[in-house]
This record gives C-alpha cells, sequence and structure tokens, in this order.
C-alpha cells in the first residue's frame, strides 16, 4: 500500500479540512483525477456506497459534465474513510472524526487525532472481542451441560434441597450478580457468599456458577 500527500484543502459539507492524515490507498493507483468507475474499482466498493458516503459527508466528488470525478485529495479522504470502515467505525463516528480533523491546525494535529481514533477503535474491539469469547464459552459450557444432563432432566431430578438464603443466592447469581454484590444485597460476608456459590453448584452437580444457575433454570428451581 502506498500514501499520497495533500496539497489542497478536501470541502467537507460546507468545512475545508485542510490536512488529512496518511492513510493506505491502493497499490497501482493511477495518478491524476479518477472516475467514479476506476474510484469504485481501486478500493473495492460499489459505486452506490461512494453515493452513500457523499450523501453522509464523508466525501466529495468534481464534476466534469455528469460525471464525477475525484483529484488527489478527495482519493486520500477516501482512504481514511475506507480504513474506518475496515475497522468497523460507525458512519458516525467516522463523521465525528472528519470533524475533529476540520479544526486540526496542523498536519501533526491530525495525525494525531487520527492515531487516538485508531487507538481508541481498537479498545472498542479489544471489548467486543472479549465479550464475544465469554459468551462463546457460557454457549459451550451450556451445550456441554445439556448433553451431560439429558436424561436427568428428562428424569426431572431434583437437586439437594436448598435453603432459604441459598435460593436468594442463586436467583442473584441467575442475575449476574458478582459475588461482593451478592454479599451486599444478603449483607453477608463474600467469604460466607463464595462457599454458599461453591455448595449450590455441589448440589446441582455443576462445574461451575453458570451450570448451577443454567439446571435451575432447566428444573424450573427459578425463573428464565
Amino acid at each position: 500500500m502506498m500514501t499520497r500527500e495533500t496539497g489542497k484543502a478536501v470541502t467537507l459539507s460546507g468545512r475545508a479540512i485542510r490536512f488529512l492524515p496518511a492513510a493506505p490507498l491502493p497499490n497501482d493507483l493511477p495518478e491524476g483525477r479518477l472516475a467514479i468507475a476506476d474510484m469504485a474499482n481501486a478500493f473495492g466498493v460499489t459505486h452506490r456506497t461512494l453515493h452513500f458516503y457523499e450523501e453522509k459527508g464523508l466525501l466529495t466528488a468534481a464534476r466534469v459534465g455528469p460525471m464525477r470525478v475525484y483529484g488527489p485529495e478527495e482519493i486520500q479522504q477516501m482512504a481514511v474513510v475506507n480504513t474506518c470502515r475496515e475497522t468497523g467505525m460507525p458512519v458516525a463516528a467516522i463523521q465525528e472524526l472528519l470533524e475533529a480533523l476540520g479544526d486540526a491546525a496542523s498536519q501533526e494535529e491530525a495525525d494525531a487525532i487520527f492515531r487516538g481514533a485508531m487507538i481508541a477503535r481498537k479498545r472498542e474491539l479489544t471489548a467486543q472481542q472479549s465479550t464475544i469469547r465469554r459468551q462463546m464459552q457460557q454457549i459451550g459450557e451450556l451445550l456441554e451441560f445439556r448433553a451431560g444432563h439429558e436424561v436427568e432432566m428428562n428424569d426431572n431430578t431434583r437437586p439437594e434441597a436448598l435453603s432459604d438464603l441459598e435460593l436468594r443466592c442463586l436467583t442473584l447469581m441467575a442475575e449476574g450478580y458478582p459475588t461482593t454484590r451478592i454479599a451486599r444485597a444478603l449483607d453477608v460476608e463474600p467469604g460466607q457468599v463464595q462457599a454458599m456459590e461453591k455448595e449450590i453448584i455441589r448440589k446441582f452437580d455443576g462445574n461451575n456458577r453458570f451450570q448451577a444457575v443454567a439446571k435451575a433454570v432447566l428444573l424450573g428451581v427459578i425463573g428464565n
């Protein structure tokens, strides 16, 4: 990939962007202005995508008769927008980024704004990745639990009796409360809650709190 230096301001929704950050450009990009078909082919998008970007104020184009054409500055702006979209950044966030770039007083400031946006997006993706891993683990545990306890479920096997306090603890576990919050809700020490959770898991013949909650729901001990 390569980058192209810009020498003049790009207009965005009536505002000029004087400084654009360096962003990867397609290899073998022709010099000079590009027609919309060449622009679409270069970045691997459709004409409709380019029209959409223009409607949202992410991109501008000059006109040569009925044709849209894109100069070096518009191409570099498309590189910035395309980079953001490839990271999954929402259109609204890209709009905010371009507005911030429009306020940049130097190339260094524009580069810093862009870098900050990429760092923020990386953090968002990291958080999403952690959430997806946790959800995948929960699904796997539930499937494993269902497979390992299908006979018990069909036989309506009941766990050992729960005390009132254990039942309240189990209900809070099902709502996703952490141990410390359960302790505050039950007005007991966290260590007591940990011991109670361990006993509840044992009574439901589970390997962890998720399996215990899942079996409790399946047996109707607690509601969904």
